[in-house]
């Protein structure tokens, strides 16, 4: 804090908040950058970081692979279509605190390779989009939980804009879609949401 700047006040609040900003642009930034490399040297390999890291449904092994599928994509376009959702609902969930954010990144992964483990289906699984799904159920149910206005209209927002992909949590006949993925993102975002709603809202 600034001194002479009193605590609580919109400039501290403002302050505050700019810190956060870009805290989660730096650290968004470096996750996407991570993406990156991690595909190129998968690219340069054919792809063998997915047969070895990526996650195999219902094997022993398989439970390891849940802290590194996220990490893997099938190829460039995956990725890309990974890339900008993931930026933009991370750095959001970013601006309520880091805290808030390792809690609703920790859920969103362990839920996604939970489900896919469990439910998946045959092949191995790969790619972030459970995270996107995770961050997005996060935000649409925090803002409802906060009772604030303004995170309430970027729900609304949000689900304008985005919420067709809430389709990708339902179980497709497209194989290479990860619906259990998606599902279980999804799922482990609401549960972050729930962990950190308000206490007001726990005495309610």
């Amino acid at each position: 804090m600034v001194l002479g700047m009193p605590e609580g006040s919109k400039e501290a609040d403002r302050e505050s908040l700019a810190g956060r900003a870009k805290g989660g642009l730096l650290f968004m930034g470096g996750f996407v950058i991570l993406l990156y490399v991690i595909e190129i040297l998968n690219t340069l390999m054919r792809h063998g970081l997915n047969f070895t890291f990526g996650l195999r449904p219902r094997s022993m092994d398989g439970v390891l692979d849940i802290l590194t599928f996220p990490l893997l994509h099938a190829n460039f376009n995956h990725l890309l279509s990974n890339t900008l959702p993931l930026i933009i609902f991370g750095f959001l969930v970013f601006l309520s605190g880091l805290r808030v954010f390792i809690t609703a990144l920790a859920f969103s992964w362990l839920g996604s390779g939970l489900a896919v483990w469990l439910i998946g289906g045959g092949g191995v699984t790969v790619g972030a989009s459970g995270l996107v799904f995770g961050f997005f159920a996060f935000l649409l149910v925090r803002g409802f939980f906060n009772r604030n206005w303004w995170q309430i209209l970027l729900s609304v927002v949000l689900f304008m804009a985005y919420g067709s992909i809430l389709f990708g949590v339902l179980p497709t006949v497209m194989g290479y879609v990860s619906w259990q993925a998606h599902l279980g993102g999804a799922v482990g975002g609401i549960i972050a949401a729930v962990l950190l709603r308000p206490k007001s809202t726990l005495a309610a």
